[in-house]
């Protein structure tokens, strides 16, 4: 009998082109549903919560599929990482309810995103950091966070010229955090537009290295122009931490 599972997954997205299919092209969901399709004997439609860039990584992306199989949630995760490459792990199945979406039911998202600003390359978590040659204002970083905190038509932070949909997304927290040489951008809101978080980052950065003043990043959210934002920051830094339902 077909049931409905959630999955809770972890990857390094380095070698992959993002989270969702594409032709000829290696991606987190196409890697499950290889192995789904393996296990299941056709072909599965595995559903996640988002879509992560090129380069992402994720500790909790949450993904929903229906399955056929005569295998305890605990088997299915097992069976799943034996064949998986290294860089994606099943953390957690669970069987859903037969009503659980994985998209249409989360409510919130955390994304971090991790710089270094180190004196000495970090070798062992290179991946996963956005090297900075310069000490950013956290503070003036801050004030700026401030003023992107909130319900706002985020389109001059948007990725896709050509978004037909609303840009209007509700961010909740914007925490700046120093820790030794690294700094943490934490964000959580009900939900991120293509590459947003990564150009929010690239354009507290440009107040924090002193070129834009923090004021100015109102001018920026009310000019609805991707033009004026900070450049979109690299997306090694970026991680998706965790999805509310």
């Amino acid at each position: 009998m077909e049931k409905n599972y959630k999955f809770v997954i972890a990857y390094d997205g380095t070698r992959f082109f993002g989270w969702e299919h594409q032709p000829d092209k290696e991606t987190i969901q196409g890697k499950l549903e290889t192995v789904l399709e393996r296990l299941q004997g056709h072909p599965v439609d595995l559903i996640g919560a988002g879509r992560t860039d090129a380069g992402v990584h994720a500790r909790a992306m949450v993904a929903s599929v229906r399955l056929d199989v005569r295998r305890s949630p605990e088997e299915i995760r097992d069976y799943m990482n034996r064949y998986l490459p290294d860089s994606i792990a099943v953390r957690e199945v669970k069987e859903a309810s037969d009503r659980f979406h994985a998209r249409y039911n989360a409510l919130r998202k955390t994304y971090r995103y991790t710089c270094f600003t180190g004196p000495v390359k970090p070798v062992f978590d290179r991946k996963y950091v956005t090297l900075l040659d310069f000490s950013p204002d956290i503070e003036k970083m801050r004030q700026a966070a401030e003023i992107l905190r909130g319900e706002h038509d985020f389109r001059a932070f948007c990725g896709n010229p050509r978004m037909k949909k609303s840009t209007v997304r509700l961010v909740d927290t914007i925490q700046i955090e120093e820790r030794k040489d690294r700094i943490l951008f934490t964000f959580h809101g009900t939900g991120f537009l293509q590459n947003m978080v990564r150009i929010l980052v690239g354009t507290l950065l440009e107040v924090g290295r002193g070129r834009w003043e923090p004021a100015y990043v109102r001018e920026i959210l009310d000019s609805k122009d991707r033009k004026l934002a900070g450049p979109t920051a690299p997306p090694e830094g970026l991680c998706l931490m965790k999805v509310d339902y």
